[in-house]
């Protein structure tokens, strides 16, 4: 079937109280892998591509690879950008057939932020483009900085009310704790912020750097109006996983496709994981 917007997707899952997973991709067997474990769960899915994927495999490819998988696939299918950071950036995605961009301004003032979100936001609503936006910090695992400023980079709900009446985007990614890459720790979710900006914000909400929160944290996050849970990194370490099995039990094996085949299985498996803890298996 066609690509859809991501809004269609969240408006289904804010009805249904679950979580739509949204699914990093930079190579032909991680968008497989996504597909399969969609159909497998019978969910609505969201494929994104960051910055890095889209240098990595090309716009071209990675828009081409995702278009090919939606039509040959009964799931509902988005193809998001995610984290970009530039009005050019999120127009050429556009332009290539992506459903869904985020425009991420957080760095910016909370007027900047919003001037420049709104004017993405003029392009896609024309085209029908769903768009998502982000206001705190939401930064890396190995960021060194105090607790005064680790609370500060969250997201003020204050700010998210203001942000959303002035813009009215589709979904906001706020910042409550947690961090893209791999936790050395266990990540620690201020769900009373979460509980405070859904109470100023009707819209879904968005949260980043989910690989390695716990599940019952995801959960609970998802009870709190959050809608869609973006994963990556665990899918990195499944993808890994299998190939490493492979090349340490087989180490003279040449054949990619003996290499990446169990990798992709591995993915497939993680990422059902994940949509039934989101809670949007058997939704189609």
């Amino acid at each position: 079937m066609p690509l859809v917007p991501l809004k269609d997707l969240l408006t289904q899952a804010e009805k249904g109280g679950y979580a739509v997973g949204a699914f990093n991709c930079n190579n032909m067997e991680i968008v497989q892998s996504i597909i399969a474990a969609a159909e497998a769960e019978k969910s609505p899915v969201v494929i994104q591509a960051s910055q890095g994927a889209i240098k990595y495999a090309g716009l071209e490819y990675i828009t081409a690879l995702v278009k090919v998988a939606a039509e040959n696939t009964h799931v509902p299918v988005a193809l998001h950008l995610d984290h970009g950071t530039s009005f050019e950036q999120t127009m050429r995605c556009i332009r290539y057939g992506f459903t869904s961009v985020m425009i991420d301004g957080s760095k910016l003032p909370l007027e900047e932020n919003i001037a420049l979100t709104n004017k993405v936001l003029d392009v896609a609503r024309a085209v029908g483009v769903s768009v998502e936006a982000e206001l705190g910090k939401i930064g890396g695992t190995e960021d060194d900085i105090t607790v005064e400023a680790w609370e500060a980079s969250l997201t003020d709900p204050e700010e998210a009310k203001t942000f959303v009446e002035s813009t009215g985007v589709d979904a906001l990614a706020i910042a409550i704790g947690t961090a893209h890459g791999q936790y050395k720790g266990e990540p620690k979710l201020d769900f009373e912020r979460l509980k405070k900006v859904r109470s100023l914000v009707n819209i879904p909400i968005v949260l980043h750097g989910s690989s390695g929160v716990p599940e019952e944290a995801i959960k609970e996050a998802i009870s709190l109006g959050v809608r869609k849970v973006n994963i990556d990194t665990n899918i990195r370490e499944a993808f890994v996983r299998g190939a490493r099995a492979v090349m340490e039990e087989k180490p003279q094996e040449i054949d990619p496709r003996k290499i990446l085949g169990p990798a992709r299985e591995e993915m497939t498996e993680t990422i059902r994981e994940k949509i039934r803890i989101f809670g949007s298996n058997d939704k189609i």
